[in-house]
């Protein structure tokens, strides 16, 4: 077998993308593959690929914000450098990455340019004209993707749907998870809340994500306000750039919300919670969602793109609109009081997960996307 050059392209190699493109890389045979992970930013999992043998390049210039300047520069160093590697497959993830990525590797005659969608760019939150040039940006680029991964169903009936790529191109794919992670055993859970704190009893209502625009912290905190009940406790694990702004926010509404911060060991944690709740605005399918469940956490989430491909309102959890904090308080309320029923939920989530989001069957999908017809 010939060994595939690959090159991983990603805007920040941190939280939800990031996870899923290192274990991605993971999962992949080391016989066939060496992959470089390209990222303009990232945190502990530099770290973690360092550990596992993948090369990481840190590329400045490639930032999630709109700048013309610095956008033009990555453009040209990604190119360069493409052609300077050799690379045999560019996989790029992310909008920012996947726009500059696949054209440096389509100008630089790089063989096979394969892309993750773990969501979409444009979503019903913005202006239309924003919207419209995402979606015009998307079509041209996916002229020239030769494989199409969308993370969740609703993805890739939207990546289909507004011709983003050509039908055929597109695949589904899940988000890997540590399918053997601690489970919410007694045990468990007393030493998730005595890491994180938790030391008055009482139930707990968790969150996982980055304090950002997308992942909504302001309508996890108006639903804690909203509940109303002195004996529950709210943690949202993971930092971003809201955090002063959700610490004032929950101060302000008087909500008992604890903010834990960056944790490396997420489905340790898990099990503190007795309900995990997602407030997001937008999503694709977050690998936190799907971690909770193998834990077997009772799950309330927002309605958004591919969360309901998990979320099935009344067998595995509940479903609100997003931006309802009244809506998200009462379905938290719902799984709180009616143990019985939120236990039965959380078994069958457990079960429908199976082995589908496992890191073996991301790596069975990766190798068949990088392989040339």
């Amino acid at each position: 077998m010939t060994r595939l050059n690959v090159a991983t392209v990603i805007t920040r190699f941190e939280a939800g993308a990031g996870i899923v493109a290192l274990r991605g890389a993971q999962a992949l045979d080391p016989a066939g593959y060496r992959t470089t992970v390209i990222t303009g930013q990232g945190s502990r999992l530099l770290g973690l690929a360092a550990d596992h043998g993948i090369e990481v390049l840190v590329e400045p210039t490639l930032r999630s914000p709109i700048s013309p300047g610095d956008d033009l520069r990555a453009l040209h160093r990604l190119t360069r450098l493409f052609g300077q590697s050799q690379f045999d497959v560019v996989h790029t993830h992310s909008a920012k990455a996947g726009t500059l990525g696949r054209l440096a590797a389509h100008r630089a005659g790089v063989p096979r340019i394969v892309h993750t969608f773990h969501g979409l760019p444009y979503h019903e939150f913005q202006s239309a004209p924003r919207r419209g040039a995402y979606i015009a940006i998307e079509r041209q680029v996916g002229r020239f993707t030769d494989v199409a991964l969308c993370v969740g169903t609703a993805v890739a009936v939207e990546v289909v749907r507004r011709e983003l790529v050509s039908p055929e191109r597109v695949r589904t794919i899940g988000v890997p998870v540590d399918l053997d992670a601690p489970a919410r055993t007694p045990a468990a859970r007393s030493r998730a809340r005595a890491e994180l704190g938790l030391h008055r009893p009482g139930p707990v209502v968790g969150a996982v994500g980055r304090l950002a625009y997308q992942k909504n912290p302001e309508t996890f905190v108006r639903a804690l306000a909203a509940l109303g009940r002195a004996d529950v406790t709210g943690v949202w694990v993971g930092d971003g750039e809201l955090a002063s702004r959700v610490r004032e926010s929950a101060a302000r509404e008087r909500a008992p919300v604890i903010l834990a911060g960056e944790r490396t060991n997420v489905p340790a944690l898990l099990p503190a919670f007795d309900v995990f709740a997602l407030p997001s605005r937008y999503e694709g399918l977050p690998v936190a969602v799907v971690e909770a469940m193998v834990a077997g956490i009772p799950v309330v989430a927002t309605a958004v793109n591919s969360v309901p491909d998990v979320v099935v309102p009344g067998r595995t959890g509940l479903l609100v609109p997003p931006q309802r904090p009244e809506l998200l308080a009462r379905a938290i309320a719902r799984l709180l009081d009616h143990p019985r029923e939120a236990a039965r939920m959380a078994a069958e989530a457990r079960t429908r997960i199976g082995d589908a989001f496992g890191a073996k069957a991301l790596g069975e999908e990766l190798t068949a996307a990088y392989a040339t017809p």
